[in-house]
């Protein structure tokens, strides 16, 4: 599998649509840079063609509850996503239906749960969408449909980062996926928050597992978080851990924590040349009038970014799919969370042993990635650069097994 800025397929494209259902949500509007893409059965590749439509062949869905703190009938389950253009749900008989305004009940919430069976696994049958696996432990989730910009029904989604939010005091996370014609493309995120632990596996053309914790994982990140003065505030109770850039919004994390290092990266490139390796090529940067400027493949520039630029991906750093601007602005993203583009003047760095090794570094991202039996987790929007993010894929799937693991 390769990393984020050479695959065809990305997380980018598996997550590019969900801004529909948060127009009317300011508080979840920052999912909008890596939201919940449509799924018509295309291929999205390199040269954006598209291939054949393909007849939906529904995928074996199985829900595991090895939590060992909650049962089955705590547990409750909800996928919603995008097909065809419109918001959808999945129904526990396996079809999806639209969602609408009239699905919000008296409270003014909707009632999309799916109820685990009575003991063992649950089997559910997936059709072509792209969207998320929520999991809610010992109470359900108020999701509510709004009208959009354009008057089509939408759905608010849960925002676990936000105070205000409905769905704050309910334990849940979620997993994303994208199925269609082309595949299943699926993660487990850290990208929001942390909160239950999750694994996913992907039969097919290969078994996949990724997202597993190591035993004892859930509170080793947790107490990580902790432990640093400036991320401490991110951990809510023994309910979740926000990730800073959220937390920086919500004014639980210091807005300049990362302007020492971008300083630091902008007067080390001011006087050698920072090389960043992608698909494309390889481009050669430094620090001219203020902006990283790269010549190359083709001539790209950064401003300088900000704390919040840095932890969310975008800003400064926003990364269009244009096969240029975008696989650098991605490096670099990594480079700054990951603390190695002062330590490196070749990018990316493949070497985890590497990460996380200033003081000065994304150490939510660092406690996500040490909670993880294989390494892999999804702190950051671009951690799939060079293959460390939970990601896994296959063009001729035959199931997708979502297991809530011990806490």
């Amino acid at each position: 599998m390769t990393p984020r800025h050479r695959r065809p397929f990305t997380r980018r494209t598996l997550l590019a649509g969900l801004g529909g259902a948060v127009v009317a949500a300011p508080a979840v509007a920052a999912l909008a840079p890596h939201a919940l893409a449509e799924t018509t059965g295309s291929t999205t590749g390199t040269t954006g063609n598209k291939a054949a439509p393909k007849a939906a062949a529904p995928l074996p869905l199985t829900l595991v509850n090895n939590s060992g703190s909650f049962g089955n009938a705590s547990v409750h389950v909800y996928v919603v996503g995008n097909a065809d253009g419109r918001q959808v749900r999945l129904t526990p008989e396996g079809t999806l239906a639209p969602v609408a305004l009239s699905d919000n009940g008296p409270d003014g919430f909707t009632d999309y749960a799916i109820s685990l069976a009575g003991g063992g696994e649950t089997r559910l049958s997936l059709p072509y969408m792209s969207g998320r696996i929520y999991v809610s432990l010992g109470a359900k989730l108020k999701f509510k449909v709004v009208a959009d910009g354009a008057g089509r029904p939408a759905l608010q989604y849960p925002a676990g980062w936000v105070a205000s939010d409905p769905n704050y005091g309910v334990l849940h996370d979620c997993a994303e996926f994208t199925y269609n014609a082309s595949g299943m493309f699926c993660n487990t995120t850290m990208v929001d928050m942390f909160s239950v632990p999750l694994s996913i596996r992907l039969t097919g053309a290969k078994d996949q597992t990724t997202g597993t914790l190591r035993e004892g994982g859930r509170a080793a990140a947790f107490a990580a978080v902790r432990e640093v003065p400036e991320f401490a505030r991110l951990v809510v109770d023994d309910t979740r851990i926000i990730a800073p850039g959220h937390g920086l919004d919500a004014g639980l994390f210091d807005a300049d924590y990362f302007a020492p290092y971008i300083d630091e990266v902008w007067s080390t490139y001011t006087g050698k040349d920072l090389r960043v390796t992608t698909n494309a090529g390889t481009f050669t940067g430094r620090v001219r009038g203020e902006r990283l400027s790269f010549t190359g493949p083709a001539g790209v520039s950064f401003g300088k970014p900000s704390t919040r630029d840095v932890l969310f991906c975008d800003g400064a750093l926003a990364a269009p799919n244009d096969g240029t601007t975008g696989p650098v602005a991605a490096i670099l993203g990594a480079g700054f969370n990951r603390s190695t583009l002062v330590s490196s003047a070749a990018q990316p760095t493949a070497d985890a042993a590497s990460f996380y090794r200033a003081g000065l570094t994304n150490h939510y991202a660092k406690a996500m990635h040490a909670a993880t039996q294989d390494g892999k987790a999804y702190g950051f929007a671009f951690d799939d650069v060079a293959d460390f993010a939970s990601y896994i894929q296959d063009t001729a799937p035959t199931g997708l097994r979502l297991t809530l693991t011990p806490f």
